[in-house]
């Protein structure tokens, strides 16, 4: 079947993000007074919960610490913005492979989505700084974790970006880095490819299409080959 467009994930896919959103999240918990540090493995296991905003409450809860939705709300706003001040700095690259990826997808024709459980603030932020121009100026279609009422491992977000491009999911490959990410491809329908990042490696990923170190291992005519090796939907 022929493949009409490729749909990104951001934080772990498009560049290895999550140790500045941890930088991030630490920094705003000191100006609002709180006594938290979010370490590494604090963090990991964190990313089990998706969603910024979901990520502090539910780790109020398991400290029996009440916060208002209010507060929550201002905190993650502040760490949405100090993320973007990191961003600025000039401190991510994109991962292995995925400039070239996008580059080769565009002179052949295929359409270029996201589909992210992160902010849209977050998502320009990353963009601007590791690729010099704006999102909307690379990916045709974005959709942000704020746009749906259901975060990854829902299939909110892919559904969303499936019916802004007006594709059948079976036209379309998803690209993601975590088990939640691959669930929620996999229940909007999606063919996934997944390259685990720093804090998803090891986990599981069954349902997956292939699971590749980067993407500089793979060309678009290897993403077209894999896809066609899937038979068409009954």
């Amino acid at each position: 079947m022929p493949l009409e467009a490729l749909i990104f994930d951001v934080d772990g896919t498009l560049a290895e993000t999550e140790e500045l959103h941890r930088q991030a999240f630490n920094e705003a918990f000191g100006e609002f007074g709180l006594d938290w540090h979010w370490s590494m493995d604090d963090y990991r296991v964190l990313l089990r919960t998706t969603g910024g905003k979901e990520r502090i409450r539910a780790h109020a809860e398991t400290i029996g610490k009440t916060l208002d939705d209010d507060f929550i709300r201002e905190l993650h706003a502040r760490k949405t913005e100090r993320y973007g001040e990191l961003m600025a700095s000039g401190a991510i690259t994109l991962r292995p492979g995925i400039e070239e990826l996008i580059a080769e997808a565009a002179v052949s024709g295929i359409r270029l989505a996201i589909a992210t459980t992160t902010s849209r603030p977050n998502v320009d932020a990353l963009i601007r700084a590791a690729c010099g121009r704006e999102a909307q100026g690379i990916f045709e279609v974005i959709a942000a974790g704020d746009e749906v009422a259901a975060k990854k491992p829902a299939p909110d977000v892919y559904q969303l970006a499936l019916r802004r491009l007006g594709l059948d999911a079976s036209r379309c490959i998803a690209l993601e880095d975590s088990a939640n990410g691959l669930k929620s491809a996999l229940a909007a329908g999606l063919q996934t490819i997944v390259s685990p990042g720093h804090y998803t490696n090891g986990e599981d990923f069954s349902g997956a299409l292939c699971v590749i170190a980067d993407y500089g291992t793979l060309s678009i005519d290897e993403v077209i080959g894999i896809l066609d090796t899937v038979p068409e939907p009954a």
